[in-house]
């Protein structure tokens, strides 16, 4: 059978593995500093030794030699004493919270730089609320954890060995005494952890499943008023907050094992000293007098108070822990679509873009491509049609990789897209797509956010070409709302057409940018997009067939599969499948 500590150790391999990776790069920089607060924390535990041995002799000086001038003495250094304690009381916290403010903050950084060069896969996977949760709360927590709580275990360790040290001097039987109780703490800490982890990790999965639950509802508003579902929402909500309180209780529980703990150790602890104290007192010869024997259960007193803070800390390590591999197991999220150190950063992108025989999934289960095969062909339109599910936005996500195919290749005049940087891949399309992303800023903000760098006339001609100019003079600097909420349908397609042509990339992907709107809508648009497409390679997606009638060439795919292609005259006179959903939306719109 198992022993308990080997079966629920307080520090994991992974705990110190992850205690070690934080040391080695957000606190080993900052060594001299921690040296400061270690040296001016062991001041702090030398004034509680000092203000036992001046307590030992004051009352020494009252019981035996009546001195007033001495006692003065003694209580002035006291004052002094507490007054440079107090001192580095001030000083302590305020550079224990600027380094760990530091050092969290780098930490922050670095994770939102990580998670910005995370796949787009990572993030259609994975909550939302998990995500503001490492970000905001469980950062948080690590930074008041290591501000406050580490900087204030260190000062009780340092002052718990201090005092003990000046007890062992006074008598070092008494002091055994007094001590043997603590293996009792070491199981009870030893055995409360990982109760105390289970329970964080449980409370911290609650939090993220609940910030999700606000966000969803938040972004589903509209539907949910419409369809009076407010009470639902309420409900479900109300469970989540039911479900976070009971864990908050459960772990306040375990974590509150500790305080008492101590408590009654100190009780137990007190008791042998008096006794055991006043016996050697009465029957002499111990080297201990009534003074001495009042210092001694001070410098329990003293010493008991920081263990009792220690074990605090223990317990609020444990959860501490837990943020802490919730953070890092971002950095073990793979970084897939990477540049490797043969890629280019020139190539032809007015060239042939060539599917050839690509295999592709989302799932294993389920493949979507098995050997694919399509041609592009630069500086000409091309559209994909199909039903929903046959994967035409997926061809655009993998040409400008998003995801990567299995198997096969894609290639631009030749060259394989993973032989070019993702980067300068990147930087060669502009996207007019469906789901558009408005900021809560100025319409002009909006169009600068895909061009920094662009000057005002720049702006102001994309504008112009999109046919939003007079807009952006009628609301100046207004912010748009929330996900854009103050403009229409159509005027945020606009936008996203402003940021195409601001961008100016020589491939142009249009991903059902008018499915969304209104045929009258889509009519005065649609010039607009002419204008843009104009020279450049456009690749259209699109479900509504009326809007890629003028392409070059039109594939039509099936289940992963190009089922059809040619022009629009030639597919409807194959009278195939294209011809039949052509016709079937046409009767729809008339």
């Amino acid at each position: 059978m198992r022993k308990v500590s080997d079966k629920h150790p307080m520090f994991s391999p992974k705990d110190r593995d992850n205690i070690k990776w934080f040391w080695r790069l957000y606190l080993r920089d900052k060594t001299p500093w921690l040296i400061v607060v270690l040296i001016m924390v062991s001041l702090q535990a030398f004034v509680y030794q000092q203000f036992l041995s001046l307590t030992e002799n004051g009352l020494r000086v009252i019981f035996d030699e009546g001195s007033i001038q001495k006692l003065v003495k003694v209580c002035a250094i006291v004052f002094i004493l507490f007054l440079t304690r107090g001192l580095l009381s001030y000083v302590v916290p305020r550079l224990s919270v600027w380094l760990a403010g530091n050092a969290v903050r780098s930490m922050r950084q670095d994770l939102i730089r990580h998670y910005l060069r995370l796949d787009l896969a990572y993030f259609e996977k994975t909550k939302s609320g998990d995500i503001i949760l490492r970000l905001v709360s469980q950062v948080d927590g690590l930074s008041s954890f290591v501000g406050h709580g580490t900087v204030g275990a260190a000062r009780d360790f340092v002052t718990v060995l201090v005092v003990s040290g000046y007890l062992i001097y006074k008598s070092p039987i008494l002091f055994t005494a007094s001590i043997i109780v603590i293996p009792v703490l070491i199981l009870l800490m030893g055995s409360v952890s990982n109760k105390i982890k289970t329970i964080q990790q449980s409370a911290e999965n609650a939090f993220g499943n609940y910030m999700s639950g606000i966000e969803e509802m938040a972004n589903g508003m509209r539907t949910v008023k419409i369809s009076g579902q407010e009470d639902r929402e309420r409900e479900r909500l109300f469970d989540a907050t039911e479900g976070i309180r009971d864990l908050s209780i459960r772990l306040n529980a375990v974590q509150s094992l500790f305080p008492p703990s101590i408590d009654l150790v100190s009780a137990f602890v007190y008791v042998l000293v008096i006794g055991g104290g006043g016996y050697m007192v009465i029957q002499g010869g111990y080297n201990m007098d009534a003074a001495g024997i009042i210092a001694f259960l001070l410098g329990l007193v003293i010493m008991f108070d920081p263990m009792r803070l220690l074990a605090s800390f223990f317990s609020q390590l444990q959860a501490s822990l837990i943020l802490l591999d919730s953070v890092r197991s971002v950095y073990r999220e793979e970084v897939k679509i990477t540049d490797h150190e043969n890629s280019v950063s020139e190539f032809n992108s007015a060239g042939n873009i060539l599917f050839r025989d690509v295999h592709f999934s989302y799932n294993s289960a389920h493949p979507l491509f098995q050997g694919l095969d399509l041609q592009i062909e630069g500086g000409k339109k091309t559209a994909i049609v199909g039903a929903t599910g046959s994967g035409k936005t997926t061809v655009l996500s993998l040409i400008s990789r998003l995801y990567d195919v299995e198997s096969g290749d894609i290639t631009i005049d030749g060259l394989d897209i993973r032989n070019i940087k993702v980067k300068t891949l990147r930087n060669s399309f502009s996207v007019v797509a469906q789901d558009i992303v408005i900021f809560n800023a100025s319409i002009w903000e909006n169009i600068r956010y895909v061009a920094p760098d662009a000057t005002d006339e720049q702006i102001w001609a994309a504008a112009e070409a999109a046919e939003i100019a007079d807009l952006i003079r009628a609301r100046g600097g207004a912010p748009l709302g929330p996900k854009g909420s103050q403009l229409s349908g159509g005027q945020k397609q606009r936008i996203a057409i402003a940021r195409a042509f601001l961008r100016s990339a020589p491939i142009l992907l249009l991903d059902e940018a008018t499915s969304a709107l209104d045929q009258k809508t889509e009519e005065r648009i649609q010039g607009a997009l002419e204008r843009l497409s104009k020279g450049k390679t456009t690749i259209i997606v699109a479900h509504r067939l009326s809007s890629v009638a003028a392409a070059d060439k039109i594939y039509l795919l099936d289940m992963g599969s190009v089922v059809e292609q040619g022009t629009h005259a030639e597919l409807m006179a194959q009278d195939g499948l294209y011809a039949a959903m052509y016709a079937a939306q046409k009767e729809g719109y008339s």
